[in-house]
Order: structure tokens, then sequence, then C-alpha cells
């Protein structure tokens, strides 16, 4: 049948909702199901693909997330007249130079205090069972043993899918020296060609979507270095605040041992926002416990207290939150999806993801690409 008007065909449009008898409501319910499907079977398929190719994933995202740092540093040098490949090559020997000589420092310090940390260890848990023994609970060694043994395998069992995860980037040293080169040699080409290599992806897209895909992975890449340049500040006042923290209290109680190892396992597990730097700070009040005793170890846990609320209450909202435009609360609970999902690098990765990924949502979603088709770090913070 032909209609040959607006009213006709509407009309009988309204005539076939009735005749089926599905409510209309039901029907606005039915398409959005079917779609919510769809997008969750990509979803789905995307991290199936993830976990499959973690051994490579993982070290490529490392490499964006260092090269999201470095660009700045390498367009610096290229402004004042050093050669792009001059000044690529200085940047990523920079890097590899810091990290090594921050791994040599803290393997000596660690190979030096560790003797005497597992010493006072054994001397302190003889102390804690002799106190058990004599205490009005009546617990035999064996009772102490046991519960001992259950605490172990309680918290291997609690922290085996962080430490492992999902996306593991390797059981063995060849995963391990593989990942290290893919994460050199992808850092190196990201900053030789990396807005070429954005530019080809951007061809894959349909040419009516190639502006819209262009402006919303500017933003995003805007986002992902203002993140990365943010929380490198918030871990360094966290490994500034407890390592100067830990060397005062050794001035009055003999000397902190590892104090550099502690200050720059705060500073790493500071990129894993919330968790990763109470975590680390745990460390020094088990070291302040363990050397000085109960009092000296309630003053650090003090410290760590107090640069946890200068962070949570003056830096996060004040610059962090300005930095990825999501709520706190996303935050932790982004951490705690990726961690459970995918350990380590989950909760590593997490609120980097969601942070890239709200802006370039939003940007697209409000057709900003069509105003502003190359957005700066100032329009997306």
């Amino acid at each position: 049948m032909v209609f040959r008007s607006r009213e006709d065909r509407a009309r009988a449009a309204t005539d076939n909702r009735v005749s089926d008898g599905v409510p209309p409501g039901m029907r606005i319910a039915a398409a959005w199901s079917w779609r919510l499907l769809v997008v969750a079977g990509l979803i789905a398929l995307l991290g199936f693909l993830i976990v499959q190719l973690r051994l490579i994933v993982i070290p490529f995202l490392i490499a964006v997330v260092l090269s999201a740092l470095l660009v700045p540093f390498c367009n610096w040098l290229q402004r004042h007249r050093w050669p792009r490949g001059l000044a690529v090559a200085v940047t990523e020997l920079g890097v590899i130079a810091v990290v090594a000589g921050l791994i040599t420092l803290v393997v000596q310090q660690v190979r030096s205090g560790a003797p005497a940390l597992q010493a006072k260890s054994i001397e302190r848990y003889d102390d804690l069972k002799a106190l058990l023994l004599d205490s009005p609970l009546h617990l035999t060694e064996q009772d102490i043993n046991e519960y001992v043994a259950e605490l172990v395998k309680a918290v291997q069992a609690d922290t085996s899918a962080l430490v492992t995860g999902a996306l593991d980037v390797g059981s063995t040293a060849g995963h391990v020296l593989a990942g290290i080169l893919l994460v050199l040699f992808s850092t190196l080409f990201l900053l030789l060609d990396g807005r070429r290599i954005f530019r080809w992806v951007t061809r894959l897209f349909p040419r009516r979507a190639q502006r819209a895909v262009i402006g919303g992975g500017e933003a995003g890449w805007a986002t992902l270095t203002t993140f990365v340049k943010v929380q490198i500040f918030v871990a360094f006042v966290d490994a500034v605040g407890i390592g100067l923290g830990a060397w005062i209290l050794g001035l009055f109680f003999g000397g902190f041992p590892l104090v550099i190892p502690i200050a720059v396992a705060v500073f790493l597990g500071a990129f894993i926002p919330v968790v990763g730097a109470v975590l680390t700070g745990a460390l020094a009040v088990f070291v302040a416990l363990v050397y000085f005793g109960p009092i000296p170890a309630l003053i650090m846990l003090g410290i760590v207290i107090l640069v946890q609320q200068i962070e949570g209450h003056v830096l996060q909202p004040l610059v962090m939150g300005t930095a990825v435009k999501i709520h706190p609360l996303a935050v932790v609970l982004a951490v705690a999806a990726g961690g459970f999902i995918a350990g380590i690098p989950g909760a590593f990765f997490a609120v980097p993801v969601v942070a890239v990924l709200n802006v370039v949502v939003g940007y697209i979603a409000r057709g900003e690409w069509r105003s502003n088709p190359h957005p700066s770090a100032e329009d997306v913070t």
C-alpha cells in the first residue's frame, strides 16, 4: 500500500502497534536491550582479546603512558633547535638512565638492610609469641603456629589476584625481558611517529567520522598528558612526605633503615590512586614497628595518615580532580574493578582509561568537534 500523506503513514504505524498487542514502553525497552547487549558483547570481545594478547597490550599501554610524559620534553628540545632524532634519543636514554639509577640504588639499599630487617623481624616475632604465651588467653605454641599459618594462607589467597592478575605481564624472565623491549621500542616509535600513526588509525574510520575521531583522540591525549604530569607530582609529594617523616623519626630513634627503598615504593605505589600509597606506607609502619617498637610505629602511622590526608583533601580535589574530571567515588570504584579484573596492571591503568574515555565520549557526544576540532589541554581541564 502506498500512502499519500504523512498523516496516513502515522495512522498506519499506530494501528500496527495497537494490533500486535505490544505496549510502546515494551518496544522501547526491547530496542534499548538489544543495543545494550551488542555493546556488552563488543566490550566482552575486546576484553577477551586483551587477555589473550596481554604480553603485547600491557607493554604498549605502558609505552603510551611514558610517551604522554616524554612528548612535552621532547617537543621542548625540538623547539630549541635540537634534531628530532637526537631529541628522541636523549629523551629515551635519559629515562633509561633514571630508572636504572633508581633500581641500582634500591637494590643496594635493600641488600644492605635486608639481613638486619630479617633478624629484627624474627626477634619481634619471638617477643610477640612469648607475650601471647604468658597472656590470660591461655594460648599454646601450637595454637599460635596454627593461627599464623591461617593468616599467611588468607593473605596469600586475598592478594594472589592482585599480584598476578588476569593480565599478568609474564611469569618468566623471558616474558619480562620481552615486555621491557616492547616498552622501549613502542615508546621510541611513538615519540618519532606518534602523530603519523594516529593519522593512519583515523583513516580506518568512515570519512564523515574522521573529524570527530581526530578531535576526540586529541582531547583524550591532552587528558592523559595532564593526568600523568599531575600523578607524578602527587606521587612525588607522597614519597617525599613519608620518606622525610621516616628519616626524621630515625633521627630520634637511632636511624631509620631502608628510607630510600620505602620512598621509591611509595612513589611507585602512588600511581595506583587512593590505595597505592597507603599500602606502601604500611611498609614504613612495619619497619618502624620491627626496629623501634609500638610507639615509633604509631608515630610513623600518624605521618602516613597525615600525608594521605593532604593528598586526599588538597591534592586530589584541587589538582587531580581538575586533571581527570571524574568523581573520587568513580576513582575508587575504577581502581577496585581494575584490580579485581586484571590485578596490578588493571589497578594501574583503571583511572587513566576512565579519565580518557570520559573526556573522549563527552567531547564527541556534545558535538564539540564541530566548533573546536583540535582541543588543547586547557579545553579538557
